[in-house]
């Protein structure tokens, strides 16, 4: 039996590693979860899987979920919660799929505690790759990728020599607005950009996808899970979402995972590693299958994807303020306060002003994330005033 925590059970990674594990009680049991302010679904959760440790970041919901719930699973709250949550004694796993940068610190302190990583928050390597791959070196804790197209990579490599690795090719299905002009763009809403073509995901990840920021720190997330350079990383425009991504080795030979789209096969997959679980997920029917197309992105019409790419080979701090300046852009971009297109402008505009450090340490990259999103700010109150 393997117990489990939980870091962001109400999103929709969340949810969905929970039903990979309700398809399979007998294989793994629910330690602890832990979610922002959606205390009624938390709620639900905590009836369904009775955890030892519920966790809600904001505490005014917390309070809400003491006074409306009595049960035996104690609730925690804040940053403290979330690291207890983390650490707890009875957990093998933690799958880590909070939103953005508040998952570093309780990733890494689910490091420190000798867990094995599920890693579906993508930002922990992009604002603190080198450090966080060191600690799992240090700890001798393994990182599972739940992304669907690090999953890909991770499976395409197994039995493999990866010193043979000529690149890795990342498929993006390109997002909603595929094939558009930044003319086109000028004038898209939120709602638009909502429209994902073959993913359900949460608000902000949908955003980055539409942005093509969302594979950008897909980008550097790879450059630490496999320890490649980032010239052997590509990316490739797959609009059917089908395959979801290809190593290619120094012979030529490429392997490429295929598979529905559906994120409960890379989480489950993650969990149960190396046995793979039997699954009632949608199954690729190749006879009804018309076209697998490819294209090169456009990084004029996208340019977040160009700046990620920069931020990775320049290192050191600079993919922290990449992480935090997008972040604080999107939900800019959610709240109405800036255009579509003034996302990757506040990202180029912040990283353009960052005095970049070489070798980080946590301190460091917190205050780095600090001063970014800051910065990031400024640069939206720019852009306000030019209206």
């Amino acid at each position: 039996m393997q117990h489990v925590a939980i870091l962001g059970s109400t999103g929709s990674i969340g949810t969905q590693a929970l039903d990979v594990i309700a398809a399979n009680p007998d294989k793994y049991k629910i330690t602890a979860l832990a979610a922002y302010q959606n205390e009624r679904l938390l709620a639900e959760q905590i009836e369904y899987f009775k955890p030892e440790i519920a966790v809600l970041i904001d505490k005014q919901a917390a309070d809400r979920l003491i006074r409306a719930y009595n049960c035996q699973t104690q609730v925690l709250t804040g940053e403290d919660g979330l690291v207890e949550a983390a650490t707890m004694s009875r957990t093998d796993t933690v799958l880590t799929s909070l939103v953005g940068f508040a998952g570093l610190n309780p990733t890494v302190a689910a490091i420190k505690a000798g867990k094995t990583i599920a890693l579906a928050n993508k930002e922990t390597l992009v604002a603190a790759g080198e450090l966080v791959m060191s600690l799992a070196k240090q700890y001798n804790v393994s990182i599972y990728p739940v992304d669907s197209e690090h999953s890909a990579v991770f499976q395409c490599l197994q039995g493999e020599n990866r010193q043979q690795i000529s690149r890795i090719i990342l498929t993006a299905s390109g997002g909603p607005f595929r094939g558009r002009t930044a003319g086109d763009l000028a004038n898209v809403t939120v709602e638009d950009c909502l429209k994902h073509p073959n993913w359900s995901m949460g608000r902000k990840i949908t955003i980055d996808s539409a942005t093509l920021a969302n594979k950008g720190l897909e980008v550097i997330e790879a450059r630490w899970l496999f320890g490649v350079d980032y010239e052997q990383i590509d990316v490739c425009i797959h609009p059917q979402s089908v395959i979801h991504s290809m190593v290619e080795f120094i012979d030529g030979s490429i392997i490429a995972q295929l598979g529905m789209p559906d994120m409960r096969l890379p989480i489950q997959y993650a969990l149960s590693y190396p046995a793979r679980l039997s699954s009632n997920f949608p199954r690729v029917d190749f006879n009804t299958l018309s076209a697998l197309t490819f294209a090169a992105p456009d990084t004029n019409t996208f340019p977040a994807l160009k700046l990620a790419y920069a931020a990775g080979k320049t290192g050191g701090t600079m993919p922290c303020v990449y992480n935090a300046a997008n972040e604080v852009a999107v939900y800019a971009f959610l709240n109405g306060e800036i255009g579509f297109l003034d996302i990757a402008q506040v990202i180029d505009y912040t990283m353009r002003n960052h005095a970049v450090l070489a070798n980080p340490d946590l301190v460091q990259i917190y205050s780095t994330d600090s001063w970014a999103r800051r910065y990031a700010l400024q640069a939206i109150d720019d852009l306000k005033r030019k209206r």
